[in-house]
């Protein structure tokens, strides 16, 4: 036993008389019982050791081909009421989903070793870290947890002797039967199940099901945020870090930019850019008023194909030690690993994602599945920041929302005030591309891209965000939205993307200390383009006007779709983002 915690001891003793394991091993986080677990799964076939020399401590591993990717139709908020969980979530009540689980757990450990996971989301230390325990039966979950989180006895002393603030995990690999898997949140209770899965993000319980499904209920009821956000941090020639947060869909280049490389032009004045978290920010209002931001995970859970050393050499460099990679191509030539948009090199004698023999040089299918996965340490990322572990956080001078829009959205524009900064957030959107099922340039919306993760009724959770505002004051960060994929007639991204977006950002921060100019507009204000600094990049003025120019036409056609879209929330939506949908309409017909 790890704690006295007779909160922790009683809900273990109930998960273990329920799933009945031959084992119970309580995870200490030590390296000894990390590397014996190692060793086990490479013994079992459950993991596959690297080559040791290219890549030290990495691992290989594969899921079942039916179990590659988070599964949202499978996916419940199991709340009080079906209110409560909203119409953008999966509900059912929670006594019926127990009915439906309790039999599928009952016994599903026998002839098997059950592993307790103490973990804490967020520094060890910190008044803004929260922990959990998860209950599983996979070692792969267990190595993941110790990157991806802060994992072990240090949890049970985060958590205290006599709290019963913890959240449950409760995992099972049963049969992988995808007919029978649920990933289910029970939000008034504090607790996750997972079942029939062993796939990263519907087992990982800290990740998406607790740092943002159960953290964002939490924040609600508790006066914080939890937010599907990148952390950056950008550092001046005279040594100041001014702290970003920002929001974007998936396939819009979020770990990309938390891991920016500074253009020649900064990097030769001195700038250096700064990564806290790619993915995830809890954010609350500290003793000075302003808000403040932890990244609760420990470690990347990122994609792999389409990383390389030019779109992103931080992540990739991240990846080159004590990384396990799930579902991406085994080189048989020198024991290392392979993905699609890694190099121009494919391997000739390799096996495939599934394990099946595979030649690069001549095969028409992929090597690595497209969601194929690295669990890497943040320590080992080049630009991390030093402030990483801090348990005050950083200190948020900017929130920045976007998405992929062809047309509509310009390069970059400011709120006006707060409330008009929820409003653009819950607006959020991204035009389908060729790689989604179904039609391309669709609208797809997804506020703060918390769509899938939003533990509660999004209604509410706008209300949150206003209040937040309120709590904040003339503290609060300012809002911006941005789009890199503004396209030309023929289809070709206008800007360039990547370490250049970092010339926008430098105008956000610009803003938000009062040292740059504006042009106000019917969306919000935008920057002269004169402001916006373009030296030795091959793009004129006159194009970078385009960028910003706002088509009245097609943002009344955009206004049509919010409206459609807010008619979901009834009259759960907040009052004021109605004001703001109508003052939108006013001001574009003008």
């Amino acid at each position: 036993m790890l704690t006295n915690n007779k909160n922790v001891l009683k809900w273990v003793d109930e998960m273990v008389a329920l799933c009945k394991p031959d084992n119970v091993v309580w995870i200490d986080g030590s390296e000894e019982q990390l590397q014996a677990l190692r060793e086990e799964a490479i013994s079992t076939g459950e993991m596959e050791a690297l080559n040791n020399e290219k890549l030290p401590g990495c691992l290989l591993h594969r899921t079942d081909p039916t179990d590659v990717a988070r599964v949202e139709d499978r996916t419940f908020i199991c709340s009080n009421t079906k209110e409560n969980a909203g119409p953008t979530n999966n509900w059912k009540d929670p006594e019926e989903m127990w009915a439906i689980l309790e039999p599928m757990y009952n016994g599903v450990m026998k002839g098997k070793t059950m592993y307790v996971i103490p973990y804490s989301m967020g520094p060890i230390g910190s008044k803004m870290s929260k922990v959990g325990v998860e209950v599983t039966d996979s070692i792969y979950v267990v190595l993941n947890m110790d990157i991806m989180t802060r994992m072990g006895k240090d949890a049970f002393v985060q958590l205290g002797d006599t709290s019963n603030d913890f959240v449950r995990g409760l995992h099972a690999k049963a049969d992988l039967d995808p007919e029978k898997r649920y990933i289910c949140h029970f939000p008034e209770k504090n607790s996750i199940c997972s079942i029939n899965s062993g796939y990263g993000g519907n087992v990982l319980l800290g990740k998406k099901c607790f740092a943002l499904r159960i953290a964002s209920y939490q924040g609600k009821n508790e006066g914080w945020m939890a937010e599907h956000m990148l952390i950056l941090g950008i550092e001046n020639p005279q040594g100041e870090v001014k702290y970003i947060c920002a929001a974007f869909p998936s396939a819009c280049g979020k770990t990309n930019l938390a891991m920016l490389i500074p253009p020649e032009i900064y990097a030769k004045q001195g700038y250096k850019v700064w990564t806290v978290g790619d993915d995830i920010a809890w954010l609350r209002q500290g003793d000075d008023g302003r808000l403040w931001a932890i990244n609760p995970e420990n470690g990347f859970f990122g994609v792999a194909p389409g990383t390389n050393l030019k779109s992103n050499p931080n992540a990739l460099h991240t990846t080159e030690r004590d990384t396990i990679f799930t579902n991406v191509v085994h080189n048989l030539d020198d024991d290392t690993v392979w993905w699609e948009g890694l190099d121009k090199n494919p391997p000739k004698h390799a096996l495939d994602w599934k394990g099946n023999p595979w030649d690069g040089t001549t095969s028409t299918e992929k090597g690595a599945h497209p969601n194929s996965r690295f669990t890497a340490p943040a320590r080992n990322c080049p630009c991390i920041s030093k402030e990483f572990n801090n348990p005050q956080g950083v200190p948020i001078s900017a929130i920045v929302f976007g998405g992929r829009r062809a047309k509509t959205a310009p390069l970059v524009y400011q709120s006006f005030d707060w409330a008009h900064g929820v409003f653009v957030g819950s607006i959020m959107a991204s035009e389908t591309t060729a790689a989604a099922a179904g039609a391309v340039g669709v609208v797809r919306r997804d506020p703060m891209a918390m769509l899938p993760f939003c533990g509660y009724n999004m209604g509410d959770y706008f209300a949150h965000w206003l209040e937040m505002g309120e709590k904040l004051g003339d503290k609060a960060p300012k809002i911006f939205n941005v789009n890199w994929f503004r396209t030309d007639d023929e289809g070709h991204f206008i800007w360039p993307g990547f370490g250049d977006n970092m010339r926008v950002l430098m105008w956000i921060l610009d803003r938000c200390e009062g040292k740059a100019d504006a042009v106000e507009t019917a969306i919000g204000y935008e920057p002269k383009p004169e402001d916006i600094n373009l030296e030795g990049l091959n793009l004129s003025i006159d194009t970078l006007k385009e960028l910003l120019t706002v088509d009245p036409q097609l943002w009344k056609e955009d206004a049509d779709g919010i409206e459609a879209f807010y008619a979901k929330f009834g009259d759960k939506l907040p009052a004021k983002l109605r004001e703001e949908l109508n003052s939108l309409k006013d001001r574009l017909s003008k």
